[in-house]
């Protein structure tokens, strides 16, 4: 239990994006699911990637070193592939919690979160002009909980348990609430 491990959820249905949004390219050319991987790889040594059965983005995850868990209980939502994948990660020294569908978190925002959990904190996340965003940091204590999560929830249960004990790290980065659902989130974010 040296270090906190990654958990990328890419096992959504991407049904309001109209094809396999984790592998529609970005204008560099890289697919969004692995772009978002390779940001988290940037902050953590070990990602474990839970993809739904039949994912096409499992084999091009597990190039860029990826563990690979297949979740046969993804159509139950977000929460049940969260349970997947900390189950499959095992007691640690804490849990990043990614999306796939957020290839534009900066690396500075992921290493905040890290350093939030290595420093004792038992919940990290950041937060956007008051919007909380990924990834969402959990320390080793909450491992119990996160492997019985369930249903399309997500965390927010174990969220709004421990709300006392979140620490609110604030940053100036639009990545961490811009998720990919649809094809016109790709267009650039107007400045405001």
């Amino acid at each position: 239990m040296s270090e906190p491990v990654g958990l990328l959820l890419a096992a959504g249905s991407a049904k309001r994006f109209g094809s396999d949004k984790l592998l529609h390219r970005l204008p560099h050319g890289v697919p969004i699911a692995i772009q978002a991987a390779r940001q988290l790889a940037t902050e953590v040594a070990s990602i474990v990637a839970v993809v739904s059965p039949g994912s096409g983005i499992a084999r091009e995850l597990k190039d860029e070193g990826c563990r690979i868990v297949v979740c046969e209980k993804s159509s139950e939502g977000m929460g049940a592939s969260l349970a997947c994948a900390a189950r499959a990660a095992g007691k640690a020294a804490g849990y990043l919690v990614a999306l796939a569908d957020m290839p534009f978190v900066r690396r500075s925002s992921i290493a905040a979160v890290r350093e939030a959990l290595e420093k004792g904190a038992p919940l990290a996340a950041p937060f956007f002009r008051g919007r909380r965003g990924h990834p969402v940091g959990f320390g080793p204590a909450l491992y119990a909980e996160l492997i019985l999560l369930g249903g399309d929830e997500g965390a927010k249960s174990v969220l709004a348990r421990h709300e006392d004990e979140l620490v609110k790290i604030p940053l100036g980065d639009p990545g961490v609430v811009r998720d990919i659902d649809r094809p016109e989130d790709l267009m650039p974010p107007l400045v405001v």
